[in-house]
């Protein structure tokens, strides 16, 4: 017998690893050799022992490639970082390690009652993938029901579970036949389901159970280490938090700290609007508007645009109902009302999202603005009140005292030996209302003392002496700045300079005078001095009530018919009648100021005789139409 034909050969074969069929060459080898049956024999026992061993050896190796997978699936679970990345290689390794076709997972749905797919490795249907088992339903299902394991090599033909057409389907559409399921278990809880699936039919054996369990095993710590590291995470999120807030909280409770003692500062020391504004600012950031009732600007610190008009009344109005401060947009409001009295309001603009006491800080502003706002409203009364009384004095007749009236002037900073001009402002600018009236005389005082002078209440009337020569100037800026705030036409009339305190009261009656011409002129709304209006102007203002009745009667009946004609025509008769009355009856100077022939102006003033009669020229006649001239060319100024 050759050395090949001796046990000596298969230890050989199991050195080189060498397959199972290979182990069969042997006996082949020494039956065509004719060895004797007792030699074949001892053959068949020595390929049975090789055998053997090679089958433990191939279990060691198998079992050497599981716990690598194991020690794998530890090293992953001991870096744990992402979840998913954890049960994706947990998959793909018990596909690897059983050498199945499919691996997936299934975890526990606790609010709908059922199972879902997590994770599958090889798996090429998407119905397959979406599939949700309920519980006791399929193989799965029974597994997550029960919390044990199940094994079957047809699962189509097993009927130990209970099939359903949406599991089938899938399944099928997956091509599978032999399943292993397993429990993921936390304790004695089960969570999910490991698997375990081939295309064909073929039994799963003890250690392959076992080995998916381990792996099983595996999941369900990685599943429980990530709902710790989780529920951690969150606690350390909220603890962080909680900080943050807290830290916040105590910031934002020195910076309210810190703004009161700076607004308690402001009004000690009689800060203003603007201050309020600056502190605002300097404790929150960003820009501030402080706005009176009307809407005007009392102070502005940073750069903010003044917003929409019925965007911020919107808001104001909610900031006075809700009594907090109001969030539209970028912008905060605050309200800043005295009781039920509407004083204005905050806007800030801020760079940072405003917390609850930092709102509280812009409401303390808008309350010391408030009180700020009405200590300043007392003040200038107060003052407004010491002002009228002097001024009332000072027009009053017969006049007293003209040095301690100089001293009250002084402390007041009035000169009263400096030119003056005194303007009485009609009754039109007065509504009935007292709320309005004491509105006019605010805005009065107020305008009179910017510029150094004084206003005052008297009989009806409103009056005020300002400092300066142009009484006509101060009398239209007066009537046009009155009736902006009023919203109504305002009358004025003006007279003046005054020269000393003694001229103070006539200044006044001439003022007086003049405002009751222009009512007599019809020129209601306008401003004017007595020196503008002249002669006509006293004569008028000595008329009184009525005056404008008697001017148009007379105007009609004097140069109506001239005037008429012009309307009618379009000519220039009344033009042509100043110029020869204003160069004293002379034909070729009123041609030469009109720009026209001789001739032209002939033609004129026979046109003028026809229309007022042939004495239209004679001295009596002539007066009177001069006189109503005059009194057409004041009630038409522009003209």
């Amino acid at each position: 017998m050759s050395v090949m034909s001796s046990p000596v050969e298969f230890l050989e074969l199991l050195a080189r690893e060498a397959a199972a069929v290979e182990f069969e060459g042997p006996l082949i080898a020494a039956r065509a050799a004719g060895v004797p049956p007792e030699r074949l024999a001892e053959l068949e026992q020595a390929k049975t022992v090789a055998l053997r061993v090679r089958a433990l050896l191939e279990r060691r190796r198998r079992r050497e490639v599981e716990l690598s997978g194991l020690y794998d699936t530890v090293s992953d679970l001991a870096g744990l970082r992402d979840l998913d990345d954890v049960l994706r290689a947990i998959v793909h390794r018990a596909r690897n390690l059983l050498g199945a076709d499919v691996a997936y997972m299934t975890l526990d749905d606790d609010e709908r009652g059922d199972t879902y797919m997590r994770v599958t490795d090889g798996s090429v249907s998407a119905r397959f993938q979406q599939l949700r088992l309920p519980m006791g339903a399929g193989l799965g299902g029974l597994v997550a029901q029960s919390g044990a394991p199940y094994v079957t090599a047809n699962y189509p033909e097993d009927d130990r579970f209970h099939h359903t057409g949406e599991i089938d389907a899938g399944v099928g559409e997956e091509g599978l036949v032999a399943i292993l399921g397993v429990p993921l278990r936390l304790g004695s809880t089960s969570i999910g389901v490991l698997y375990a699936a081939n295309r064909s039919a073929r039994p799963f054996v003890r250690e392959e159970v076992a080995l998916l369990v381990s792996l099983a095993a595996h999941a369900a710590v990685a599943i429980d280490t990530a709902r710790l590291l989780a529920e951690t995470r969150a606690a350390l999120e909220e603890l962080s938090a909680a900080n943050t807030t807290i830290r916040a909280h105590s910031s934002s409770v020195e910076r309210a700290a810190a703004a009161h003692d700076r607004m308690t500062a402001l009004v000690l020391r009689g800060g203003g609007v603007e201050d309020v504004a600056s502190a605002v600012t300097d404790v929150l950031g960003g820009a501030l508007l402080a706005l009176d009732a009307e809407g005007r600007l009392l102070a502005r610190v940073g750069e903010i645009e003044e917003p929409d008009r019925a965007d911020m009344v919107e808001a104001v109005a909610a900031s006075r109902t809700e009594g907090r401060s109001v969030r539209r947009g970028r912008l905060w409001y605050a309200a800043v009302v005295a009781g039920a009295e509407n004083l204005g309001a905050l806007v800030l603009r801020p760079d940072d999202e405003l917390v609850d006491a930092d709102q509280r800080i812009l409401e303390r502003a808008s309350l010391v603005t408030a009180l700020l706002l009405l200590f300043r409203r007392t003040v200038a009364e107060a003052e407004g009140r010491v002002r009228g009384e002097l001024l009332d004095d000072l027009i009053a007749r017969p006049l007293r005292d003209t040095d301690a009236l100089r001293s009250r002037a002084r402390r007041l900073g009035v000169d009263l030996d400096a030119p003056h001009v005194l303007v009485a402002v009609g009754d039109d600018a007065i509504a009935a209302t007292g709320s309005a009236r004491q509105r006019v005389l605010s805005w009065a005082t107020t305008y009179a003392s910017t510029r150094g002078g004084l206003a005052a209440a008297r009989d009806g009337r409103v009056v005020l002496m300002l400092p300066g020569r142009d009484a006509g100037g101060s009398a239209r800026a007066v009537a046009r700045d009155l009736s902006r705030v009023t919203g109504r036409p305002v009358t004025a009339g003006a007279s003046g300079p005054s020269t000393g305190p003694a001229s103070l009261a006539a200044t006044f009656a001439e003022a007086e005078r003049c405002l009751t011409a222009l009512g007599a002129l019809g020129r209601s709304g306008q401003g004017a001095s007595t020196a503008e209006l002249g002669f006509v102007g006293l004569l008028l203002g000595a008329v009184g009530d009525g005056g404008d009745k008697d001017v148009n009667r007379f105007l009609t009946a004097t140069v109506g018919p001239v005037v008429d004609y012009d309307a009618r025509r379009g000519t220039a008769l009344v033009k042509t009648l100043e110029a020869y009355f204003g160069v004293g009856g002379s034909l070729a100077r009123a041609a030469e100021l009109l720009h026209v022939h001789v001739n032209t102006v002939t033609q004129r003033l026979e046109r003028v005789g026809q229309l007022l009669g042939a004495d239209w020229q004679k001295p009596e006649r002539a007066l009177e139409v001069q006189l109503a001239l005059r009194l057409h060319r004041l009630r038409t100024p522009a003209a």
